[in-house]
């Protein structure tokens, strides 16, 4: 719809046609990641976040359509729908001014002014509201019929039916919003009894603070406390001041009508009107909370999916334990279970000499380049055990994050790869290719599990669902990967795969062998033409004939490619191989109806690079080998850590002890920062000084500013 198109183009500050030309892609089943990477001229070069934003509008534009047409029905099923009605719905396009025009017509249960309605007293309510009779007293009688009892009982009722329209009118839950919006503040208290129960709480135990600057970590934590019913919490303006405010709407007379109207504006605020826009503020502050907690959530798993990769070498995985013992396992460089085993280096059977000896005839037996241990409980001493070893080639040892490895271990995922080994083996085969390949190990977890969010039980979780899903797309798409060597659940993130494709090409490749080029994959069952643009960009083959097939240049675009070595003289090979050669090709040459100079530059850039992985090297990392407990740690003492969380409030940061330490949003540089990923990010090396130590409470603070 054009419309949709301008008002996004306007509310994003692009181009109509950029918006229209998105969303027809999108509706041409286009993936984002292809889009964005293969649709530069037809987008204008929107980027993954740009095009997300726009089919996210777009979305939300369609439901504001379908809500608009359900309310005008309703209304028109009652016979309210007037031309001027129906005009206002219509122009509409806010959701919550929407639903106040919708409310007056809105289908409810009994209410109060019903029943008084009911009663016969609508006259006597706009009797009142007019505020004219000096004398109602001698109007009153007549209303003392039937179900009302007496005179006190029609003023009850018709003041019922007026604290319903004050409710409902625009204007009074407007000007109410306006005053939640400057004034509102969030109050949690404990309930009372449930002082020792709440004590992960303490700190919002009497706990207030303007709406506007609490953050989304305390809102999530307050109301995560009031759901487990230990926390009470409201939202509130002052009271006084928006009753009165609203008196002065509607009050237009000192005689007993005004007293009665006031008496019923009082009343509709109090009853009605504060707990209606205290639940909307409720909603939107919970709303904007998740947001910002999903967007931190998605960043930390973006950085933790492009961590650097050790890449195709043979590797010790060792998942570490006290009374089980270490489990041991060797894997070659796709990363094939060659053996398992376990050795006790640590108490109680302290069996080091003889976990010596294992550790060094496996690293020889299997020729074994580098040692993944697992970094929870019982990590240190196995690292120390490991590092003190010698042995026949040089090793590279490195400590790996284990979030989410026991929920892969005994996942159904884990089950089907290895049906023959317990949880145990399978964790220390994770740990292990996890530091062969970060990304294609920790798509097979559920992304909430991986532990580099907060609160993620707490927000909404469709939305952190989509988040997620998004972000995994993006970093394997991002990436591409090796099509011969990709296992399903890396394949099923590919752009325009999914769960069955990718089956389908693992199973063509079980039957059939490796795949030797691009082409072949239209050989694989249900692998149309649609879903083969989609995909082949970000497939990669390396051993194929055609160097294009091993690159991100698109195979729509390989005539392309071959048409620049024709014009000179030599092959595609060629083209990557020599610099000189490139450095002669005019692109502008190249430029045609369907194709043009952004994706002539992409074609160059993937020339001098073919298949380049845009993830860093990998450094060797050691902790501080005299800190093994918290009870090691001195105010004052700098260590070298790793951050494996961030947050809005600063990053935590593993120095090689059970509990991570924080550091502060204002300690970890000496200039002002506003969002802690700017500056680090997710399995950084850092030097931290320890600044304060609350052993009962196993919370240490931590500074980067060391000087």
């Amino acid at each position: 719809m054009e419309l949709f198109s301008k008002m996004i183009a306007t509310a994003l500050g692009v181009a109509v046609h950029q918006v229209n030309n998105t969303l027809s892609l999108l509706a041409g089943g286009a993936t984002i990641p292809f889009i964005s990477r293969y649709r530069k001229e037809a987008t204008g070069g929107l980027d993954e976040v740009q095009i997300g934003e726009i089919k996210d509008r777009n979305d939300k534009l369609c439901e504001l359509s379908k809500r608009k047409e359900t309310i005008l029905s309703t209304i028109d099923t009652q016979g309210k729908l007037t031309g001027e009605l129906r005009t206002r719905i219509e122009s509409c396009w806010d959701s919550t001014e929407l639903e106040d025009i919708y409310l007056p017509y809105k289908p409810k249960r009994k209410t109060r002014a019903e029943a008084a309605r009911q009663k016969g007293l609508e006259p006597l309510a706009t009797l009142l509201m007019l505020q004219r009779e000096n004398h109602l007293e001698n109007r009153l009688g007549s209303f003392v019929k039937g179900e009302v009892k007496d005179e006190e009982d029609a003023l009850k009722g018709a003041r019922d039916i007026i604290a319903e329209q004050v409710s409902e009118d625009e204007r009074a839950r407007n000007q109410l919003r306006n005053q939640f919006s400057r004034q509102a503040v969030i109050t949690s208290k404990v309930i009372k009894g449930k002082e020792e129960e709440a004590v992960k709480y303490r700190d919002y135990f009497d706990f207030s603070e303007p709406l506007t600057r609490c953050t989304s970590p305390r809102l999530l934590a307050i109301r995560r406390g009031e759901s487990e019913g230990l926390l009470k919490v409201t939202i509130s303006p002052d009271d006084n001041e928006c009753s009165e405010r609203l008196e002065r709407m509607y009050v237009r007379s000192n005689n007993e009508c005004g007293h009665q109207v006031a008496e019923a504006v009082r009343d509709a605020y109090k009853r009605l009107l504060k707990p209606s826009i205290e639940t909307e503020f409720a909603t939107l502050s919970k709303e904007k909370a998740d947001a910002e907690a999903i967007r931190v959530f998605a960043e930390n798993l973006r950085q933790l999916l492009l961590a650097p990769p050790l890449g195709q070498k043979r590797v010790m995985g060792i998942d570490p334990g006290y009374r089980t013992g270490c489990k041991v396992v060797c894997l070659d460089a796709q990363g094939t279970l060659l053996h398992n085993g376990t050795i006790y280096p640590q108490p109680p059977k302290s069996e080091d000499r003889l976990a010596g000896r294992e550790i060094t005839k496996l690293v020889k037996q299997y020729a074994i380049e580098a040692i993944a241990i697992g970094n929870g409980t019982a990590s240190r001493e196995p690292e120390q055990f490991v590092t003190s070893q010698s042995y026949n080639r040089e090793l590279q040892v490195f400590v790996v994050s284990e979030d989410g490895a026991s929920i892969y271990s005994a996942s159904k995922t884990a089950r089907d790869e290895f049906p023959n080994y317990d949880v145990t083996v399978r964790g220390a085969v994770s740990i292990g290719r996890r530091l062969m390949d970060p990304l294609a190990e920790l798509v097979k977890i559920d992304a909430k599990s991986i532990g580099v969010g907060q609160y993620q039980h707490d927000v909404d979780q469709t939305l952190l669902k989509k988040s997620l899903d998004q972000t995994v797309e993006s970093c394997v798409n991002l990436v591409g990967v090796n099509l011969n060597t990709a296992s399903r659940h890396l394949l099923t993130y590919i752009s325009g795969l999914g769960p069955t494709l990718a089956q389908n090409i693992v199973d063509y490749r079980t039957a059939n062998g490796p795949f030797h080029s691009r082409k072949e994959l239209m050989k694989v069952p249900r692998m149309g033409a649609k879903a083969f643009e989609q995909c082949a960009g970000f497939l990669r083959i390396p051993q194929s004939k055609n160097p294009l097939d091993n690159s991100a240049v698109h195979p729509e675009s390989y005539p392309v490619v071959e048409h620049i070595a024709k014009d000179l003289d030599c092959t595609v090979g060629d083209l990557i191989k020599n610099k000189e050669l490139r450095t002669k090709i005019d692109i502008k040459k190249y430029v045609s109806d369907t194709v043009g100079l952004p994706t002539l530059t992409d074609i160059m850039q993937e020339l001098d690079k073919p298949g380049r992985d845009p993830r860093q090297q990998i450094q060797v990392f050691e902790f501080d080998k005299n800190v093994r407990t918290i009870d090691d740690l001195k105010e004052g003492m700098i260590l070298p850590g790793i951050i494996n969380n961030i947050t809005n409030f600063g990053c935590f940061v593993d120095i090689g002890i059970k509990e991570n330490g924080l550091v502060h949003v204002s300690r970890l540089c000496r200039e002002f920062v506003s969002d802690p990923s700017t500056v680090v990010r997710i399995h950084q090396h850092v030097q931290v000084k320890v600044m304060t130590i609350d052993k009962e409470r196993k919370r240490i603070q931590l500074t980067m500013i060391l000087d």
